[in-house]
């Protein structure tokens, strides 16, 4: 059964609270009612190029004070100034640098709630539980990452299921101090609950880098992405944004293309949730970017089992859809989902683990990382909206 409009209007009302309470943050409109989510302040530049940004900032806005620059990665740093108009500076510096939009760029926010979505849409509700299998020791197991919330260790989902070596856990659950569950506690474990419907030959990782309420900035998914163990051969993004001037996030772009370094790797990230089909939304949109490691990413958008969502993110960089309305899966163990720990949840969020467990499956079957993708988005067999898909 889906939310009551009134329960879907909280929820949404909890995260702009939420989003507007953040003090540093600020937001810019893009099209379609869709915003641009950064840091106040704060800028991220290819160390390579620091010098000609600070001349630059220097020579053009002599009215900001600098409070420090930091190294977020090897490779890019973090400027944190006052009085700053971001968005404008950048503007000015990649004018009047010849490689100014790939070295500078705002911080970008990135979001995994019902606004910059790659995250859940609307909340989730209690279900019935369903079977799932019980991995044996013997099963063959791919090393698969979830970069999201942390995980909600009191779950339904049998823990040989995760490989422990890097699994965050969430703490927190009530950082607002309102009494309630926040908005995305659980976000990991329903995911991991959909990849394992799908397959029980995986081994997953939880790496934690959006808070309780889906947030989490660039330089935050920067330094997670450079936790990913070696051996990790499969990475589920469900979370995005857009950017400034609709270009490739630049701290973004480095941090993937050194995380798809590894050749047997790929990642599979959500197209969200806003209804845009003008802006393009990454780190998904990475996917039709034609880089070199462009086609090691996939960019999944959503069906409702007969055609494409009218609230799922599209456009030419999609790669494929897989089912994100009223999606079930294993959730948590809290009184709101008493008595089964299972839920059922909509969103690009939860149809991007779909795809990701046909991966996972194809490299069990003995394919490598890069030939299994391919696979799976070439002979989707489904047509939504003109999107291939995997029903």
């Amino acid at each position: 059964m889906p939310p009551s409009e009134h329960r879907v209007a909280s929820y949404h009302d909890r995260r702009q609270r939420r989003l507007g309470g953040l003090a540093q943050l600020r937001s810019v409109p893009a099209a379609d009612r869709s915003r641009v989510w950064y840091v106040n302040d704060e800028l991220l530049v290819v160390d390579d190029e620091r010098r000609h940004v600070e001349r630059y900032l220097t020579e053009h806005r002599a009215e900001v004070t600098a409070l420090g620059d930091e190294e977020v990665v090897p490779g890019l740093r973090r400027y944190r100034t006052r009085g700053l108009d971001v968005p404008g500076s950048v503007r000015q510096v990649r004018g009047g640098l010849p490689s100014g939009a790939a070295v500078v760029a705002p911080n970008h926010v990135f979001l995994s709630t019902p606004f910059n979505h790659g995250g859940p849409f609307g909340p989730p509700v209690p279900v019935a539980s369903a079977p799932i299998e019980t991995r044996r020791i013997r099963d063959a197991a791919v090393p698969m990452a979830i970069v999201d919330t942390g995980l909600w260790t009191d779950t339904v989902l049998p823990d040989a299921y995760y490989r422990g070596r890097t699994v965050d856990v969430e703490t927190e659950t009530d950082v607002d101090n309102d009494g309630l569950l926040d908005g995305d506690v659980g976000h990991a474990n329903f995911i991991a609950g959909v990849v394992v419907r799908q397959t029980r030959a995986v081994r997953l990782d939880v790496l934690k880098v959006l808070d309780t309420f889906g947030i989490c900035t660039e330089a935050d998914l920067v330094q997670a992405l450079g936790r990913l163990d070696p051996d990790i051969r499969v990475v589920n993004l469900s979370l995005g944004g857009f950017t400034e001037q609709d270009l490739p996030p630049v701290g973004l772009g480095g941090a993937l293309e050194t995380a798809l370094a590894v050749p047997d790797r790929v990642v599979v990230a959500a197209a969200g949730n806003d209804g845009n089909r003008v802006n393009r939304f990454w780190p998904a949109a990475f996917a039709g970017a034609e880089l070199p490691w462009s086609n090691r990413i996939a960019a999944v958008a959503a069906h409702d089992g007969e055609r494409l969502c009218t609230w799922s993110n599209a456009g030419p960089w999609v790669s494929v859809a897989a089912r994100g309305q009223d999606v079930a899966s294993t959730f948590i163990n809290h009184p709101e989902f008493f008595p089964t720990g299972w839920a059922q949840w909509s969103g690009t969020s939860f149809a991007t683990p779909r795809v990701a467990a046909e991966v996972v499956r194809q490299i069990a079957a003995g394919m490598s990382a890069p030939a299994a993708l391919r696979h799976v988005v070439e002979s989707a067999a489904g047509t939504f909206d003109g999107y291939r898909g995997l029903r």
